[in-house]
C-alpha cells in the first residue's frame, strides 16, 4: 500500500505555483456552500489544488435527476447525503484534509461557524436559495472575506467576485422590495448580465422560476468549477487580475464567446432594467404558450 505524501501527491501543481505557495494554500481554508451542482465540482478542484482546510454544507441526498451534473450523484450514492458523500471524496484524494462539515446546510444559526477562520467563500447554493445566500455574502463582507459566485450558464459560465471594501453583493444585485420570481431574474441576469445562454435554449418551458426548475448541463458546471477556482488561487495566493463587481465576465463554449460586462450601479443601470424587462417578459410568454 503506498503511503500518501503531500508533497508528492500535488507536485504537478508545481510550475503554476511555486513550492512556496502550494505550501500557502495547504494552510488555507475555503467554504463551499452547496454540495450539488457547482459546488461539488468546486471542492474536487480545489481539493486536487492541495487545499487544506474545507468547510462545506449541504442539507439534501442525492436523487436521480442529479445525474446529468453533480459530481457525487451516482447509482452508488442515491439518497446519501451529498456533504458526507463529497467530504469522504476528498478524503481519498488527500487523507490529511481537515474538513467541517455542516450536515444540516448553512443556516442564520450557524453562519458565523461556517465562516470562522475562512481565507474565502465559494457561493454553490442552490439559485432559488436567494434568502440565505443573501445572509451568507452579508456576513462575509462584514468580515472581510472574499466571496466568488460562477453560475453554469447554458454551456458556459458567468461569474462575480465580491472583493472586502469594493462594490457589495446588496450594492450590485438590488434585491429589495421584489417579489421572489423577480429577485430570481434580477439574479440571473446580474451575474449574467448578457443571457448569451438564451440564443440556444431550444425549450423554453423548461424555464419555470416560479416551479424553482431550470435546465443545466455538466459542460457549464465544470467550466464554471474552472473559472472560480482560477480566481480562488489568484485570491489566496495574491497574484493575478481578479475582476471584481460591478465588472464581470462571461464565457460560452457553445456560442464561441467571452464577453466582458460592466454594470455600474449593478442591477439599477439602464442595461440591467431593460434586461429584467426582457426576460420577464420571455417568462410570462413561456407561461401563457
Amino acid at each position: 500500500m503506498t503511503d500518501f505524501d503531500y508533497h508528492q501527491a500535488f507536485s504537478r501543481n508545481i510550475g503554476w505555483v511555486t513550492v512556496e505557495e502550494q505550501e500557502m494554500l495547504r494552510h488555507k481554508k475555503v467554504a463551499i456552500a452547496g454540495m450539488g451542482g457547482v459546488g461539488g465540482s468546486h471542492l474536487i478542484v480545489l481539493a486536487r489544488l492541495g487545499i487544506g482546510q474545507f468547510h462545506i454544507a449541504d442539507l439534501d441526498v442525492f436523487e436521480l435527476p442529479n445525474f446529468n451534473r453533480q459530481y457525487g450523484a451516482a447509482m452508488s450514492t442515491i439518497n446519501a447525503p451529498k456533504a458526507a458523500t463529497m467530504a469522504k471524496t476528498i478524503r481519498d484524494i488527500n487523507p490529511e484534509i481537515e474538513i467541517t462539515n455542516f450536515d444540516h446546510g448553512v443556516t442564520l444559526d450557524n453562519l458565523d461557524q461556517f465562516l470562522e477562520g475562512v481565507d474565502i467563500y465559494v457561493d454553490s447554493l442552490d439559485i432559488f436559495a436567494l434568502e440565505i445566500r443573501r445572509a451568507v455574502f452579508a456576513r462575509c463582507y462584514a468580515k472581510g472575506i472574499p466571496t466568488i459566485t460562477a453560475a453554469p450558464m447554458g454551456m458556459g459560465t458567468a461569474f462575480l467576485v465580491f472583493m472586502p471594501g469594493k462594490m457589495s453583493f446588496e450594492e450590485y444585485f438590488c434585491l429589495d422590495g421584489y417579489a421572489f420570481e423577480d429577485q430570481i431574474i434580477k439574479f440571473v441576469i446580474g451575474v449574467s448580465p448578457t443571457v448569451q445562454q438564451r440564443h440556444y435554449l431550444v425549450d423554453r418551458r423548461s424555464v419555470n422560476f416560479l416551479k424553482k426548475k431550470v435546465p443545466s448541463t455538466a459542460m457549464g458546471i465544470e467550466i464554471a468549477a474552472g473559472v472560480a477556482c482560477t480566481n480562488v488561487l489568484k485570491i489566496l495566493l495574491g497574484r493575478g487580475e481578479v475582476v471584481c463587481a460591478p465588472h464581470g465576465l462571461h464565457f460560452d463554449a457553445y456560442r464561441n464567446r467571452l464577453i466582458k460586462s460592466w454594470r455600474p450601479f449593478g442591477n439599477r443601470n439602464p442595461l440591467q432594467q431593460f434586461m429584467f424587462w426582457y426576460v420577464k417578459r420571455l417568462l410570462s410568454q413561456n407561461a401563457s404558450s
